[in-house]
């Protein structure tokens, strides 16, 4: 078993190894977070012509910004993700963080069934595509605008990109303009668009959806107080291989 890579939290518990407690009796977990800010970051310019005509660009491409806070915490509690943090040595080595608002998607009938049978992309998608055709297990619900997902590709490792869903069109409910959807078959609509262009077969991860981070600065530090209570925050930003 490999060193852990996830953020430890109360469902990801760390061995004194570092490894990750996959038995869940024995390691230390993270702290829950008392707040999460979630940021999207998608740098473009606006230019106006004499005649009032508006020009936009994309400057560069999207990435999130994750501001955690956390409550007042003991040494007991605030050790596991300092030290975990530490290992990374700043900005050297990103790791993953699970935020527990996206660990389940919306639809519960969805993401009981996408946890053992994730959706298929149908057929291959090329980088910058804003949608796409995947295909469900019979039963399985419909994601909902707003859950995230990663794109398992077994063609490219490389692909750690974090999306969101933007809109998802059925076989009743979907756009005239575009191929109706068979009802084993939803057209995904996302933000960002693709980093990479992603084969057919490849499977979304909505089950517990990461983040791949660094800490925004390269400095980490915390405040104790005269009660031996540790205040601490994390800061993080998007970090693509």
């Amino acid at each position: 078993m490999a060193y852990m890579d996830i953020l430890p939290d109360p469902t990801r518990k760390i061995l004194p190894s570092g490894k990750e407690d996959t038995v869940g009796t024995t390691g230390s977990a993270g702290p829950g977070f008392v707040s999460v800010k979630l940021s999207s970051n998608m740098p473009s310019t606006l230019s106006r012509t004499n005649g009032g005509r508006v020009v936009l660009r994309s400057l560069a491409t999207h990435s999130w910004n994750i501001d955690i806070t956390y409550n007042q915490l003991t040494r007991a509690e605030f050790e596991p993700v300092n030290a975990f943090l530490m290992a990374r040595q700043g900005l050297l080595l990103p790791f993953y963080v699970i935020l527990p608002q996206y660990e389940l998607p919306r639809n519960s009938t969805f993401a009981a069934v996408a946890a053992s049978t994730p959706p298929v992309v149908t057929n291959s998608v090329s980088s910058g595509s804003t949608k796409f055709l995947v295909t469900l297990s019979s039963g399985a619900g419909n994601p909902s605008p707003g859950d995230i997902f990663n794109v398992v590709d077994t063609n490219n490792s490389n692909h750690v990109k974090t999306y969101m869903v933007t809109r998802c069109e059925t076989n009743s409910d979907f756009d005239a303009s575009s191929t109706q959807p068979t009802t084993g078959q939803r057209i995904l609509h996302i933000t960002p668009p693709l980093v990479y262009s992603v084969a057919s077969a490849s499977t979304l991860k909505f089950a517990a959806p990461m983040f791949r981070v660094v800490p925004r600065g390269e400095v980490q530090e915390y405040s104790l107080g005269v009660n031996n209570i540790y205040q601490f925050n994390l800061n993080l930003e998007e970090a693509l291989p």
